[in-house]
């Protein structure tokens, strides 16, 4: 009977785990992660320095590897290539939208922190807050792509490797 009720739930979890659940719920993580960054950035003026967005790509890409992995433990060989590719692409997303808005209340709310990424001139002198919010959400999403696309290459299916292994062979 107990043996039953912990397959049922394994089903069960293996039907809930969508990509887009999955790369929904990493995104809230990953952007979390990447919010606290920038105001720890910000309080310590790490914020106007081409390192700290640097730092930005390196917790998005590791967030899309960690929700691709993920679904790939929960689904096993039956995750689909757009599938793991369309989950990562999910979770850079949320997690860009979540720092572009963290972004535009901190320039709203502390203009000063804001102000040490305009002398650098990184973003333009006449661009705004929110064309800069904008632009973070774009090089975020972009980052996530395409660290989607490598890492399913390292996370598909063994049966994908094989009928690629086959028709290189004809």
């Amino acid at each position: 009977m107990k043996g039953s009720t912990s397959r049922s739930a394994s089903r069960l979890a293996r039907l809930r785990a969508t990509a887009e659940n999955n790369g929904v719920r990493y995104g809230i993580y990953t952007g979390i992660g990447l919010v606290v960054y920038m105001v720890i950035a910000a309080v310590t003026g790490f914020m106007g320095s081409l390192e700290a967005s640097s730092l930005n790509g390196a917790i998005i890409v590791l967030g899309v590897v960690l929700s691709i992995r993920h679904l790939r433990n929960v689904k096993g060989a039956r995750m689909g290539y757009l599938e793991g590719y369309g989950t990562g692409i999910v979770t850079a997303m949320v997690a860009s939208v979540m720092l572009g808005i963290a972004f535009w209340v901190m320039g709203g709310i502390s203009p000063q922190a804001i102000s040490q990424i305009r002398t650098r001139d990184l973003f333009g002198s006449d661009l705004g807050v929110l064309i800069s919010g904008l632009g973070i959400i774009l090089m975020g999403t972009m980052t996530g792509v395409i660290t989607a696309l490598v890492a399913m290459q390292h996370f598909r299916a063994p049966d994908e490797e094989q009928t690629l292994a086959e028709q290189s062979n004809d």
